[in-house]
């Protein structure tokens, strides 16, 4: 089965915010793997082939969090949806 490789610039200010994104990507049904970095403001998502780009884009605003970009398997992606 292929996977989706998502990175996510983030406005995280301190370690409730990583928290919470942490959070939201733990419950996200597809999600294999995160990684998220409050120093350099990112979080690095694996999923299963099933999980689109959008669905975990609008699972982190949910958050209340900026995300500034994105890009999904290396291609830059818009983060207005």
């Amino acid at each position: 089965m292929a996977e989706h490789h998502y990175k996510f610039n983030i406005t995280m200010t301190c370690g409730g915010c990583s928290g919470a994104v942490e959070r939201v990507l733990r419950r996200l049904d597809g999600v294999k793997s995160y990684d998220v970095k409050l120093d350099s403001q990112t979080a690095d998502v694996v999923t299963g082939e099933a999980l689109d780009y959008d669905t975990v884009l609008k699972t982190i605003k949910k958050t209340g969090k900026a995300v500034n970009s994105g890009e999904a398997d290396g291609e830059p992606k818009s983060v207005d949806g």
